[in-house]
């Protein structure tokens, strides 16, 4: 099996290394393009893969094909490589907001289309990926994707229906997490912690209140209520939060995300 990335930023790049770190697939099975050159002798310098000619190579080549590019060149890059897809190829998008509909229009129909949306936790090995296709791709090439795509984190077949909540729970909300880590830094320091150190403190506690959802599969408020003590300092910071609007400030700038998502 042959794997085909156009694109190379840094989800393209993100996913590639989790690919090839999974072992699934064999660094001389990958091809690889991107505008930036750099970016294309890193890869093959650094994961020993095939550079191609250009983005029609590419697309003649892979029986799985990553389309890691910007939404905006969505429509120049499929009129280029439309005619040269491999017969019986997967084409993969990352594209927020870009349907499956939307995407076998770009391909003139016929095409085996899934559409996924990652977040930049894959660059670490810890991404959560939303997943939909089309009625051309089969279960076991759904499953041979849901594999590569779990190799960087978790992959979840979901509805297309819901694929912009996905860019907002998902997708988009490491950028909301980063700002309350760095909000409970600033708070620290204004408290007299250096700040690394706080950065440190503030980071840890997010990662293991996450995992301990995970793990232990509770409730997230039944979480919360063990930590708050009759009486105590959690509950009058919890206190304050509510006060001042913060689950009605995450959940408005959530649905502002999903809103933005259908409508680009």
């Amino acid at each position: 099996m042959k794997v085909g990335f156009i694109g190379l930023g840094n989800m393209g790049s993100a996913i590639l290394g989790g690919i090839l770190k999974q072992g699934s697939v064999a660094p001389s099975d990958v091809i690889v393009t991107d505008k930036a050159q750099m970016a294309v002798r890193k890869a093959v310098e650094m994961m020993k893969v095939t550079a191609a000619a250009g983005n029609a190579e590419v697309a003649a080549k892979a029986d799985i094909l990553f389309l890691a590019i910007k939404p905006q060149i969505y429509e120049p890059v499929s009129k280029e490589i439309a005619s040269c897809v491999k017969d019986g190829a997967v084409i993969v998008s990352i594209a927020p907001g870009k349907t499956l509909g939307w995407l076998e229009g770009l391909f003139g129909g016929g095409k085996k289309i899934v559409r996924c949306m990652p977040n930049t936790p894959a660059l670490v090995g810890a991404g959560c990926t939303g997943v939909c296709k089309n009625d051309l791709v089969s279960d076991a090439e759904m499953q041979q994707v849901l594999s590569l795509l779990g190799s960087f984190g978790k992959a979840y077949m979901v509805p297309e229906s819901l694929m912009d909540t996905v860019v907002g729970v998902s997708g988009s909300s490491p950028a909301y997490v980063f700002m309350f880590i760095e909000a409970m830094a600033d708070a620290a320091v204004a408290d007299g912690m250096p700040r690394p150190q706080a950065y440190e403190f503030a980071a840890q506690a997010v990662y293991g209140s996450a995992k301990m959802v995970l793990d232990t599969k509770m409730h997230p408020g039944a979480l919360k209520d063990m930590v708050c003590s009759p009486g105590g300092t959690t509950i009058e910071a919890v206190r304050v939060l509510e006060e001042k609007g913060f689950r009605s400030a995450v959940i408005e700038a959530q649905k502002a995300c999903v809103e933005k998502s259908k409508n680009m």
